[in-house]
């Protein structure tokens, strides 16, 4: 009998189910469970929607952190040709009402309480004013009116089967399947449709590049609204049988424990984690000698965390990965090379996947030659459908012959590999000068009382504008800001110097594990 290649994201579930039903998928706190538990919980979930009357196309939101039922509910929802979309339960109010509004879920999942706020007491009051929200279902204590979630999906709906089965025969990869929206670092967030084909797109390659394979062991504790929880860690999983250790928190002690005591296999976070890591009282190199695949994104490593990794690396053999992606190229899509030193790793974001395309363009998007820095295009299957409810937005940045255009400046060398000059929309100029804030902050955070740092523009009478540099110390550290200007001094020409810095205990952050600029250039700019 000829073998079927798995099309749809739910298909990998059943997949490992079959081929190695005994072994462990997931473990979250004292919950271990198996393929075959987990297809099992997939299918019966998948049975409960159609019986609530989740259509084709229908939103599935779920406000929650990383936990099982997360990887349930998507598969779950893909099997039935929904969306699914992850909500952080970190959001405020208005934030989380505005995603809400733009994606209409039909279904609502929700966490009981998240820290001090009761997140069931929200999804009621949601559901009140948002008439497409059908169902509530809650994870923890439930209340009249609400379906258990757990409870609700533990009954077989043998009945249902008919009804599943031909929405399955219906399906298409090409099916709206994930939901994400951005984070909002430049503007107002946008919902980022993926499909079953472009999501596989994406992991087919990552999982080759990061050497990530059946006997992986993977960390999970970025919220699941954030691309790296749904694609590049998760899914990526599941689409190679590897096992996901989650956490429903990030917290630096606790990463380093469970890191030892899972023998986690492969790490993957933003800098700054990292460096929280590092700085604990409780980081110690040997807890760490399981992690076979180091890799970070979403800003560049600071000198201190590349010489940790890298003497890491010399003991272990460890692999060391760095690239850049985007949200709507669901992750990744360009990646480092294993031999690639700390230097490149600090400064270059690698070379593209096989099946993408990367050029730099000017401002009339005409392809500009090696070495001169513009905007960074991409081209390839794992591209987006598009923004939800955005026709004008995603015609902005996707034209008629596919390419997608970043708003990331950066430049190619001869051998084709990126680096990267910050966002376009982050550059300025002084006194007539460009300026791009994260080479000061290279230079910042090359200071070994600095721990992060984030630089803005500020309007200046006589140059326009000038820089202003927010800096994070490390933990016990104490500086005075005479003391970086003189460093800053020492590396950089006078124009980018900083005018201002701040000193920080810590500095506001996405959800995404980068800094909040725009809430920095606001208190700023009221200063």
């Amino acid at each position: 009998m000829m073998q079927v290649e798995e099309q749809y994201l739910w298909q990998y579930v059943e997949k490992w189910a079959r081929i190695k039903p005994d072994t462990v998928a997931i473990i979250f706190e004292d919950t271990r469970l198996t393929w075959a538990k987990l297809s099992d919980a997939v299918d019966r979930t998948a049975r409960a929607f159609i019986e609530i009357g989740v259509e084709k196309g229908d939103c599935i939101a779920m406000v929650s952190m990383a936990r099982p039922e997360f990887l349930i509910a998507f598969m779950a929802a893909s099997k039935v040709s929904a969306i699914w979309t992850g909500v952080s339960p970190q959001l405020t109010v208005g934030e989380m009402g505005r995603i809400l509004r733009d994606c209409r879920p039909s279904v609502l999942i929700t966490l009981d309480r998240y820290e001090d706020s009761n997140l069931l007491e929200r999804a009621l009051t949601f559901s009140f004013g948002l008439s497409c929200i059908c169902e509530v279902m809650a994870i923890g204590k439930s209340m009249a009116g609400v379906l258990d979630f757990n409870a609700y999906i533990d009954v077989p709906r043998h009945e249902m089967q008919v009804l599943l089965d031909a929405r399955i025969a219906a399906a298409n990869d090409e099916n709206e399947v994930l939901l994400m929206y951005t984070s909002g670092s430049s503007g107002t967030p946008k919902g980022v449709l993926h499909t079953h084909r472009s999501i596989l797109s994406n992991v087919e390659q990552q999982q080759k590049l990061f050497e990530i394979n059946g006997d992986s062991r993977i960390l999970l504790h970025f919220p699941i609204n954030h691309v790296a929880a749904d694609v590049e860690i998760t899914f990526c999983a599941v689409y190679v049988g590897a096992c996901i250790t989650m956490m429903d928190e990030f917290n630096p002690v606790k990463t380093i424990k469970i890191i030892a005591e899972n023998e986690i296999t492969v790490v993957g976070q933003v800098p700054p984690m990292y460096l929280l890591e590092m700085r604990s009282k409780d980081f110690d190199k040997r807890k760490w000698d399981s992690v076979k695949t180091f890799v970070w994104g979403g800003s560049p490593a600071s000198k201190d965390m590349l010489e940790v990794l890298d003497s890491i690396r010399k003991r272990t053999g460890a692999r060391l990965v760095t690239g850049y992606g985007a949200t709507e190229f669901g992750g990744f899509v360009t990646a480092t090379r294993p031999e690639d030193s700390i230097e490149q790793l600090g400064q270059e974001a690698g070379i593209p996947y096989d099946n993408c395309e990367l050029r730099i363009v000017d401002e009339e998007r005409n392809s500009l030659p090696e070495g001169e820095i513009g905007e960074v295009a991409l081209r390839g299957p794992m591209l987006m459908k598009g923004y939800l409810n955005s026709p004008v937005q995603t015609s902005e940045v996707m034209d008629e012959e596919g390419w997608y255009y970043t708003s990331d400046l950066g430049y190619l060398d001869k051998s084709g590999v990126l680096s990267l000059c910050g966002r376009r929309s982050e550059m300025f100029k002084t006194g007539g000068e460009n300026v791009f804030p994260c080479e000061i902050e290279s230079v910042l955070e090359a200071h070994p009382a600095v721990l992060y740092s984030a630089v803005i523009a500020v309007p200046d009478k006589i140059f326009d504008e000038v820089a202003h540099a927010h800096v994070m110390v490390v933990p016990g550290a104490q500086i005075a800001p005479e003391e970086l200007y003189q460093w800053c001094r020492e590396y950089l020409v006078s124009f980018k110097v900083p005018r201002d810095i701040q000193i920080h205990d810590s500095l506001p952050l996405l959800g995404s594990g980068k800094v909040d600029k725009l809430r920095l250039q606001a208190s700023t700019e009221k200063k």
